[in-house]
This record gives C-alpha cells, structure tokens and sequence, in this order.
C-alpha cells in the first residue's frame, strides 16, 4: 500500500474523528487506516487482523464499513461527472469496469456480489472518462 493512499484513508478518519468530536480511540487514525486498508486490498480475514492489533473482530468490521462510508462520500456522482466532462467540451465519454475480486458474503447478500460472466464472487468498479488524458 502507498504511503499517500495511507495518508489520505487516514485524513478522512481524522476529519470524522474532529466532525464527531471523539477524545479516545483505541488506534491511531493510521493505524486504522492500514487495518482496513488490509483487510479491502488483500481480503486479510477480519479475526486476524484484530488478533494482531489487540482489538476485536466487530471494530475492524466497524472501521472497515466507516471507511467505506468516507470513501464512497468522495466519490463523484454521475451528473456531475458527465456536467464537467462537457464543459472541459468532451463529446464522448468512455465507460470502462472491471471486477474486483471478494469474499463470498453470507445470507441474503451473497448473491448481490456474484458474478455470472466471471463466475466469482466481487464488486464491480467503474472509470468514467473523456477521450483526453487530462
């Protein structure tokens, strides 16, 4: 994992941390940060990853559907996606995804994250561009 992606996962736990107005917390904001990064890039099993950093399996669950959260807030919304590519006089726009392999989840939504073509379990990520590099 780089040290800025580090970073930034760790600047959005800090600015929810200040926006809640929390005192205590049992890991740092980096340290959270790389814990969660663990377990979203390299599918690291929840209980291992508390088991080594002295916390229980539902925090690391907790702090993995917090970042989540944070993350999917930064993410662009179509719209506006689409608004600023035709400003910038963009005329087509190139949709590309990928499936981005996971863990098989348990109940209901087990089936929500299978997918058919690949036959394997994942969640689908999706680039929305304009023809230029910029």
């Amino acid at each position: 994992m780089s040290k800025r992606t580090i970073e930034l996962v760790a600047g959005l736990i800090r600015g929810r941390r200040k926006q809640l107005g929390t005192r205590w917390h049992k890991a740092t904001p980096g340290t959270q940060a790389i814990i969660v990064l663990a377990v979203l890039r390299h599918d690291q099993r929840l209980l291992d990853m508390a088991g080594g950093n002295a916390v229980s399996a539902s925090t690391v669950r907790r702090w993995v559907l917090e970042v989540l959260g944070l993350l999917a807030a930064r993410a662009p919304r179509l719209d506006r996606a689409l608004k600023k590519i035709a400003r910038r006089g963009g005329a087509v726009v190139l949709l590309d995804g990928t499936l981005v392999r996971a863990r098989r989840r348990t109940g209901t939504d087990n089936r929500k994250n299978y997918s058919g073509k690949h036959k394997a379990h994942g969640l689908l990520f999706l680039a929305l561009t304009d023809r230029r590099e910029t």
